[in-house]
């Protein structure tokens, strides 16, 4: 407790630390109190929040906080920006333009920004029209149409492009990645409610207090696994040659690859859940195929058929994503340019080809363990947990918040150390998440 209130006063007395902080707490601020103001036109009581909290919506509601269920100004939250991050990162494998500038540096990164930003408004604006007309009851417009989907459509949009200011500005003026924090505090923010829900189902007679124990410990244990998945890496050692620049000598030492277990982070289960959501929304445009049995199956969140093909889409989609994202030919290629090499590795071809199979090695455990944690939600509910508790205890939402919690906490670590103050663990680093896609800097988010 002692080491605690020291790391607590140190952090307090490092004035860039401790204005970041605060910006930080106040930008979110900012974020949760307009995630209660409904948007103009809009009766609160005739809205039928139900439909938003189970399913993909669910899923929305909860990175948006809770906004979406209350036709909040910022319903949409940031998740049309991560979207275009997505469809940005994608071309820059498929399109050679795109490709090009990713390799551009500084000038190549505001472009593919700029980019990013004209497909968010884009994204937003259809996303805008479709949340007006499908998830507000006419109950509850006050205002007629088409004024009122204009009005909303201006609206959200602008509530949209005003979060991602405010993630921006926490990125800039603040302490850890914006745009992940907000995602961050909107998942948070459905956990009070979530636990004080499941504590009076089992305290009222649904298994005991006992129950509600075990049910925090495998929570505990569930998040520990996690963060051992995000943190864990394979390392390969590298060996510089020794170089002399005039008087001076330069290399001849030995340095490390981390290679990440789960170098995809959170972007294998976005990919799966998307696929996932397809028999359900077939019989909306086949009305006959409603009752096919397997599409019923595959439809059911708790079914074995539905968690089973989830499992296999999220190991694939891990070797998909892991292998577009990290490439071995040019870490090879760098590594030659700055006269390093793999002991016992030839460089060039047979490098590159030596990382290429211990990633695929690694990738294999990793894949299997991400797709453990993302069925563990489905799982819980069959024992009886609540839907909205059991979130938390794996899935998209439990890695982004495990992966944000640590890249915070190595930024503020970081400040500590370069002021030779203590770091937050008596031994040891943190090491923080994984590395990002660039265009959405989230474990899309986080994130």
């Amino acid at each position: 407790m002692k080491k605690l209130f020291t790391t607590l006063s140190n952090i307090w007395k490092i004035e860039d630390l401790r204005v970041r902080i605060i910006n930080t707490l106040l930008f979110l601020l900012i974020y949760r109190i307009g995630s209660f103001v409904v948007l103009p036109g809009v009766d609160p009581a005739s809205l039928n929040s139900q439909n938003a909290k189970e399913g993909l919506l669910g899923l929305l509601n909860m990175f948006a906080g809770g906004s979406f269920s209350r036709s909040s100004i910022f319903a949409l939250g940031v998740m049309p920006y991560i979207s275009a991050s997505i469809v940005v990162q994608l071309l820059g494998i498929a399109v050679p333009y795109f490709a090009k500038m990713q390799k551009e540096g500084e000038s190549g990164r505001n472009k593919i920004n700029q980019w990013t930003r004209y497909l968010t408004v884009a994204i937003t604006i259809a996303q805008s029209i479709a949340y007006s007309r499908a998830q507000i009851t006419p109950e509850a417009k006050l205002i007629g149409e088409p004024l009122f989907t204009i009005l909303s459509t201006f609206v959200l949009t602008a509530g949209t492009l005003f979060v991602m200011w405010l993630g921006e500005k926490i990125t800039d003026k603040g302490i850890g990645n914006g745009v992940s924090l907000i995602i961050m505090v909107g998942i948070i923010a459905q956990l009070p409610g979530a636990f004080v829900t499941e504590f009076q189902t089992r305290t009222s007679g649904s298994g005991g207090l006992i129950t509600f124990i075990v049910e925090i410990v495998a929570l505990i244990l569930v998040v520990m696994f996690t963060i051992l998945i995000v943190q864990g890496t394979r390392k390969i050692a590298v060996q510089y040659a020794k170089r002399m620049v005039g008087n001076k000598q330069y290399g001849g030492v030995r340095q490390y690859i981390p290679l990440k277990v789960n170098a995809a982070g959170v972007m294998p289960i976005i990919f799966a859940q998307a696929l996932m959501f397809i028999p359900a929304t077939i019989p909306q445009f086949v009305p006959s195929l409603a009752t096919n049995s397997v599409l019923m199956s595959l439809s059911n969140y708790n079914s074995w058929a539905h968690n089973v093909l989830f499992a296999v889409l999220i190991i694939l989609f891990t070797y998909f994503y892991t292998a577009i994202t990290v490439n071995p030919t040019q870490m090879s290629d760098d590594m030659k340019k700055n006269g390093g090499f793999i002991p016992g590795v030839k460089p060039g071809k047979t490098t590159a080809d030596y990382i290429d199979d211990v990633i695929s090695k690694i990738t294999l455990p990793g894949s299997i363990f991400l797709a453990i944690i993302a069925i563990i939600p489905a799982l819980a509910s069959v024992v009886g947990v609540n839907s909205l508790f059991a979130r938390f205890f794996g899935g998209t939402s439990l890695i982004i918040l495990v992966g944000v919690v640590l890249d915070t906490l190595q930024q503020i670590e970081s400040h500590l150390l370069m002021r030779h103050y203590d770091g937050l663990m008596k031994t040891g680093r943190i090491k923080g998440r994984s590395a990002v896609p660039a265009a959405t800097g989230t474990v899309p988010p986080a994130i």
